[in-house]
């Protein structure tokens, strides 16, 4: 097992070629508690990597209490592994927009004709190995969107070809997440036995992880938004969500403009190290009643918990004249007819914010939205990993997510939301949401949902 770093305290990672560590962080972590080679033992239950240089095990009182918390090292381990893959994105739909012709060796039109790239299957194999090598592979059951059997089919081969080199150029920078890289670049089984991991089919006990490598794919492909969503649900219950939305901007405003605008911008204004223009993960915890949001890790920068990590919650506004309210940008599984006339008798006057993928939860989540309606047309299932990063991270935020019905929507049933009633709702508050429940349930006889 690879070492992975905790910035808690307990171990730095052991790193790849071409960094080294700064004498002051390594003071610094040495200053943070006792360390030596007679507390290797006692302490071996918090170690997650180990000291380059030092090679022994640093300790101290206030991380051990923070490790015990439940579900930390899992949050902790999860948010690299979205950051890393996040980073995995932004190169891919980069040579994705600035290529021309045919994009066969990163472009798949799946059965129901919904496009996969490369980086669906390479953000698959990146978290299914971070979580594997951080937690233990016997440790780690994951559901996810994509299945190795599309990739292994012969007309995929160019498709696979670049999904294992982009696989093994991440990993070279694992280093920079707090991973030690492999010691040899991983080869078309390994990335296909990795991917092939991913395949839990939920249920209603035991712990599992819930990914969507790349959700929003036909926004990922426009260079608009897209997330990626991580979560973990045990016995049916979400624990911990992630969300990493590269594309999303720090301005409130820009969120509605043409994403076509967002890379002019992004050209006219280039990234420094000191500027946060757009992109961010967000995560929360059950129980804990706080969501948070941190930058994407800049090029060349090394990955720091919490990663100048900040709470956010959701809006104060309950006056629908001046909500702002989030619905799908397809159609073909969302009715914006039905959702504009309750948007209608709700009062909700602004015109609807269409985004792709859960990026629709972190804006109510962050505040610069109130409301998000879906209705999916009659033969369509919610899938899970749509869904569970998203909720939790409202429901800490201060929000609410339910079915149309008023319940809490149902992780316990496999892979899809089995007995969900008409639609999901979610709303930064109770006032909101009890006024489009009500207008549901006055409007839906006269619906052809």
């Amino acid at each position: 097992m690879s070492s992975c770093f905790s910035s808690l305290g307990t171990k730095i990672p052991r790193m790849g070629k071409g960094y080294e560590y700064d004498d002051v962080l390594l003071r610094h972590v040495v200053k943070a508690g006792s360390w030596s080679k007679s507390n290797n033992k006692r302490n071996s239950k918090l170690h997650i990597g180990f000291v380059s240089k030092l090679d022994q095990i640093c300790w101290s009182p206030v991380m051990e209490k923070r490790l015990d918390e439940e579900y930390w090292k899992e949050l902790e381990v999860g948010v690299r592994a979205v950051q890393m893959a996040c980073s995995l994105c932004q190169r891919v739909q980069d040579t994705l927009i600035s290529s021309t012709g045919p994009n066969h060796r990163h472009l798949l039109s799946k059965d129901d004709n919904s496009p996969v790239t490369v980086a669906d299957w390479s953000v698959q194999a990146i978290v299914s190995w971070m979580l594997s090598e951080c937690l233990g592979s016997q440790n780690v059951s994951i559901v996810a969107e994509e299945d190795v059997q599309t990739l292994s089919q012969d007309n995929a081969s160019e498709l696979l070809e670049t999904v294992v080199e982009t696989v093994n150029q991440c990993l070279a920078e694992a280093p920079r997440f707090g991973v030690q890289e492999p010691k040899s670049a991983l080869g078309t089984s390994d990335v296909l036995e990795i991917i092939g991991r991913c395949n839990s089919t939920g249920g209603p006990t035991g712990r599992f992880w819930v990914l969507d490598p790349v959700d929003g794919t036909l926004g990922f492909v426009r260079g608009d938004q897209y997330a990626v969503a991580l979560a973990l649900i045990e016995d049916g219950e979400v624990k911990l969500g992630i969300l990493g939305c590269p594309n999303y901007p720090m301005r409130k405003e820009w969120l509605s403009y043409h994403h076509r605008y967002h890379r002019i911008i992004s050209k006219l204004t280039p990234r420094t190290s000191e500027t946060w223009n757009k992109g961010c993960v967000l995560y929360a915890k059950k129980g804990s009643g706080k969501a948070w949001m941190q930058p994407l890790l800049h090029v060349n920068k090394m990955f720091v918990w919490p990663n100048q990590a900040k709470q956010v919650s959701v809006s104060s506004i309950d006056n629908p004249a001046v909500a702002t309210f989030c619905e799908p940008v397809e159609k073909a599984n969302s009715s914006h007819s039905f959702t504009a006339g309750l948007a209608q008798s709700v009062g909700l006057r602004k015109q609807p914010l269409r985004v792709y993928s859960m990026v629709k939860y972190a804006a109510i989540a962050r505040g610069d939205a109130e409301v998000f309606m879906k209705f999916a047309r009659a033969g369509y299932k919610e899938k899970i990993w749509d869904h569970a990063a998203g909720v939790i991270i409202i429901q800490e935020a201060g929000g609410m997510v339910t079915d149309a019905g008023g319940l809490p929507l149902d992780f316990s049933k496999g892979l899809y939301l089995e007995g969900l009633d008409r639609g999901i709702v979610a709303c930064s508050g109770a006032t909101l949401h009890a006024k489009i429940i009500d207008a549901v349930d006055a409007s839906w006889g006269s619906s052809s949902l």
